[in-house]
């Protein structure tokens, strides 16, 4: 299963539209996960032309992107947890641990910052932003493949 995640779209500041080299990712998608600041409604709707979307509701998200603050859910036998905001970087694994007792894999965004980083059996991933990098030298998005329960490759895109 291909799983494209994204986070921090800032519509339409940021997303006029999709930008064509993330939709070079979504064309092939099983999945796409958005960890929030969606902003505008509309991109859930132009990027479930692609693929099922879960989405769970970021700081900057209005009334009308309507989403959970967290989302957990089985992909493909992965346990998989969703949050916008995971706190401040120090202690990080560890507060997701206890958020999210039974999760494998936890997508959170909010800081823009691509990480990507395993501790005690929990693997905790941010795509940063493909369309707001801030200090980062790129926009990104995440590629996840997920086969058997098991999370295969996890991987950080460029695409600005």
């Amino acid at each position: 299963m291909k799983v494209v995640a994204l986070a921090d779209t800032h519509a339409p500041r940021r997303w006029k539209s999709c930008p064509p080299r993330v939709a070079e990712h979504l064309r092939d998608a099983d999945v796409i996960l958005h960890a929030g600041d969606v902003c505008v409604a509309g991109v859930l709707d132009e990027l479930a032309a692609y693929a099922p979307v879960h989405v769970v509701k970021g700081n900057n998200d209005g009334p009308d992107v309507v989403a959970p603050e967290t989302l957990e859910l089985d992909l493909g036998g992965l346990r998989v947890a969703m949050i916008h905001d995971s706190g401040a970087a120090q202690g990080r694994p560890a507060r997701m641990r206890r958020r999210f007792p039974t999760a494998d894999l936890v997508v959170f965004g909010h800081s823009h910052i691509p990480l990507d980083h395993s501790e005690n059996g929990l693997r905790i991933f941010n795509p940063g932003s493909p369309t707001d990098r801030r200090r980062q030298p790129h926009g990104t998005l995440g590629l996840l493949r997920i086969e058997n329960g098991r999370l295969l490759d996890a991987r950080i895109v460029a695409v600005t």
